[in-house]
């Protein structure tokens, strides 16, 4: 990688701060996966405002960008990623109580959120607490547990589209489906999202976030890393189930192996590598294909150089 002095030194005065900008950072550190190569530039927006700034740099020194939550949902591959990693977390985290809506900043974590939301006695968080996820990559995915999703209680999304403009979305304009919304194909950094929830029973509310949390503890391999549940729920299935019978529990490539918990995650034993990873999951869809007719597509967003 050869540095881009000027770009560097532009990006510092817009953030005025060194340390939200990284060269050549490996992104296994910042990826619950614990896997990756580095990023050209890795660098860490605190407000919309920075955020404009930062699509303007990129534009006039012809950098490119990928937009990456909390990297609890992603595959970064060995080599890396060329261009700026744009990664929203703790300088965009603010959360703040409106009425019986909750703000919050991409940056904030699902977890954080739900607590926040069961300590004002609002209801329809819960489902997030185990999710380990930012808000913005949560509303990006549409992320869901336990009959639960991010369409069901977000109410709005600002965001700051690459020509750094500013844009509000309504709920109905965000086209929230499986996995899906409008962010994956319009390249908007997600910013700020707004949740519509209600007032309930802060006991029951307690109740319900801690008999999730017992539920995911129990069954989820959450003492490995991983990026959660590895691939999309097929129609009429679940991959978690097809893949145990398909017999696959525990079979490894390199460092990476199907849970032997949960078979719907592949997790990282220690040192596995994007390449062990991806060969797992080639691996896994071709014989569940060939047990049961059935193709399994991940779920897990990939990036990176090949």
């Amino acid at each position: 990688m050869q540095v881009n002095e000027a770009f560097v030194s532009e990006v510092k005065r817009v953030l005025d701060d060194a340390g939200r900008i990284m060269l050549n950072e490996p992104m296994k550190s910042h990826t619950t996966f614990k896997i990756g190569g580095p990023a050209d530039y890795l660098i860490f927006p605190s407000s919309m405002e920075e955020m404009r700034q930062v699509f303007r740099l990129l534009r006039e020194f012809k950098i490119p960008y990928t937009i990456l939550g909390n990297g609890s949902n992603v595959l970064v591959r060995d080599k890396g990623v060329r261009g700026a990693i744009i990664k929203f977390n703790s300088p965009f985290s603010d959360i703040r109580l409106e009425g019986n809506s909750i703000v919050a900043g991409a940056g904030a974590l699902l977890r954080d959120v739900s607590i926040f939301a069961a300590d004002h006695g609002l209801t329809g968080m819960e489902f997030a607490i185990g999710i380990p996820g930012s808000l913005g990559g949560a509303v990006f995915m549409n992320a869901g547990a336990y009959d639960g999703e991010m369409r069901n209680v977000v109410s709005k999304v600002r965001s700051v589209a690459e020509d750094g403009s500013l844009h509000e979305f309504e709920a109905k304009e965000l086209e929230l489906g499986y996995r899906h919304s409008i962010f994956q194909k319009n390249g908007h950094a997600i910013c700020e999202v707004e949740l519509k929830l209600s007032f309930g029973e802060g006991a029951t509310i307690r109740m319900k976030m801690e008999d999730l949390t017992r539920r995911r503890e129990e069954r989820q391999p959450l003492e490995m890393p991983s990026a959660g549940s590895t691939f999309k729920r097929p129609t009429g299935y679940f991959a978690g189930t097809l893949i145990d019978q398909t017999g696959l529990k525990g079979l490894k490539v390199g460092g990476a192996q199907v849970s032997e918990k949960h078979a719907g995650f592949v997790v990282n034993t220690g040192n596995a590598t994007a390449e062990d990873v991806l060969g797992l999951i080639s691996e896994v869809q071709r014989r569940v294909y060939e047990k049961h007719g059935v193709k399994l597509y991940p779920e897990v967003r990939i990036i990176g150089e090949e």
